[in-house]
């Protein structure tokens, strides 16, 4: 057996509303599989489905070889779930969450107490065990929720939203966790909103919108993939609002502001070059810095989706990169 998930024909209706339309994918033993979409896209539907929260109208699901309609049990016994709002019992110590979750998987005391030793040492929260989890930080709490998810040792993991709201080093922290779990040999399913996040871990990653899946690949292939989406990235100095006069320059799709620098989308970012040269001379401005950008993550979401990405078009009405209904590599 080589994959963890296998979901055919999956489907899921709220009376009239159709939420997720017949999708199929697969996620192999051992890999971090993204799923992402923008909100209302059907990932949270989705997730539930996986993890026997909700009941598809129709569709197979198999976990790791078992049926969910039909064996649902052993299937629940090998995974975990980090919700994205906290399930940690605040009134609760972090050493009583742990021995309260394990005893829900039937854990002997002695497997149970080891185990939550081991990960409160692991997730830097053993000087911490005898704390109420009111007391604890949205990163520690974070890092317990996923210690509660992983004290029974499952080969599937299912993180919601695992860093949303943490500041950057508790994120980081709780990547490399991440990290840590899927060299140990854990499946991972990450649902995110961070579409970095997922081109920093993910295998995978596939991308759902109006309820189907859109394309399933590897990040770096999806880059590739979508080479209209170049970019320039310059700055100048004195900065100002130069937007509008960027946008008339030849060959540009997008001109987005970013930061104190203006990024500038183009099929030829060599062609653009020469362009920007010559508008700096013309308007006095020094070029502080000039990058050419490969397609982001970012950049393959959005056009997918049919999201904008800039706000100031070309002049002559060339569009931003349209909708894509490509469906990719769906292995």
């Amino acid at each position: 057996m080589t994959n963890a998930i296998e979901v055919s024909n999956l489907t899921k209706y709220f009376n009239k509303f159709l939420a997720v339309d017949h999708i199929d994918f697969t996620v192999k033993q051992g890999e971090i599989f993204g799923f992402l979409g923008p909100n209302g896209a059907g990932k949270t539907t989705t997730q539930r489905m996986l993890t026997t929260l909700l009941n598809p109208t129709d569709g197979q699901i198999i976990i790791n070889g078992h049926d969910l309609a039909h064996d649902a049990y052993p299937a629940k016994r090998q995974m975990g779930l980090v919700p994205e709002e906290s399930n940690v019992y605040t009134e609760l110590t972090a050493w009583d969450n742990l021995m309260f979750t394990g005893r829900l998987y039937r854990m002997p005391k002695p497997e149970r107490y080891a185990r939550a030793q081991e990960l409160l040492e692991t997730f830097g929260l053993w000087e911490k065990r005898d704390l109420k989890a009111e007391n604890f930080s949205k990163g520690m709490r974070r890092r317990l929720s996923i210690a509660m998810a992983i004290i029974h040792t499952p080969a599937l993991l299912f993180l919601d939203e695992p860093t949303p709201g943490l500041d950057p080093q508790s994120a980081r922290t709780i990547q490399g966790l991440i990290r840590q779990l899927n060299t140990g040999g854990t499946t991972i399913f990450l649902t995110t909103h961070q579409i970095e996040e997922a081109n920093q871990l993910c295998d995978r990653v596939a991308i759902i919108d109006h309820g189907q899946i859109a394309v399933i690949d590897t990040p770096e292939h999806l880059k590739q993939t979508f080479q209209q989406v170049q970019s320039v990235e310059v700055a100048f100095s004195p900065s100002g609002d130069h937007q509008h006069k960027l946008a008339a320059l030849p060959d540009i799709r997008t001109v987005v502001k970013v930061g104190d620098k203006w990024r500038l989308y183009t099929e030829d970012p060599s062609a653009l070059l020469p362009h920007i040269l010559q508008f700096a001379e013309t308007q006095g401005l020094h070029i502080v810095s000039l990058n050419t950008l490969a397609p982001s993550l970012e950049d393959v979401f959005l056009q997918i989706t049919g999201q904008q990405i800039g706000i100031i078009q070309h002049p002559t009405g060339a569009k931003h990169p349209g909708k894509s209904r490509g469906k990719g590599n769906q292995q």
